[in-house]
């Protein structure tokens, strides 16, 4: 689908929230603004107690791996660069236990753009065999399981 077609986003809510409220519209690096989207949503929600947290993110984990499928499918293009909904909620994981700071959300935010960039081991073979919404969302769920772990491992060493 071309450039000029994708003003989809503004007319239909699937597209919209696929597409990070249109974050992932941005001509560079639409994951890294779909990520700060991310960072902006967890301001909202990092609060809530950690089991509500983690139903929050499975439900996005769950809606967006339908949502991924649906809008990949009508975009006929797999894990089209503008939806960026699967870099929300791999963010929304690397800051699952993280304490609620300034210098810990700046760090989550490098550690996953770093771990969903570079792709190293099994995420890179997730994000080149596994396909649909399952793929699109898994790579990125990965990644912020990867960073969440760095992440956890740097709080633990700082305290």
């Amino acid at each position: 689908m071309s450039k000029q077609n994708l003003d989809i986003v503004w007319r239909d809510p699937r597209f919209f929230l696929a597409f990070g409220f249109g974050s992932g519209l941005a001509s560079i690096a639409p994951g890294t603004w779909g990520t700060l989207v991310g960072v902006g949503l967890y301001y909202l929600i990092c609060d809530l107690s950690w089991p509500f947290y983690c139903l929050l993110l499975l439900t996005l984990t769950i809606f967006g791996t339908w949502l991924c499928d649906r809008v990949s499918n009508r975009l006929g293009v797999h894990d089209h660069s503008g939806i960026v909904i699967d870099e929300i909620a791999g963010y929304w994981l690397t800051m699952c236990v993280a304490p609620v700071s300034l210098i810990w959300v700046v760090l989550g935010f490098f550690l996953f753009r770093l771990f969903d960039i570079w792709k190293p081991g099994i995420i890179r073979m997730v994000d080149k065999r596994v396909h649909g919404g399952i793929g699109i969302m898994l790579d990125d769920i990965l990644a912020g399981l990867a960073a969440m772990l760095v992440l956890q491992s740097i709080i633990w060493l700082a305290s």
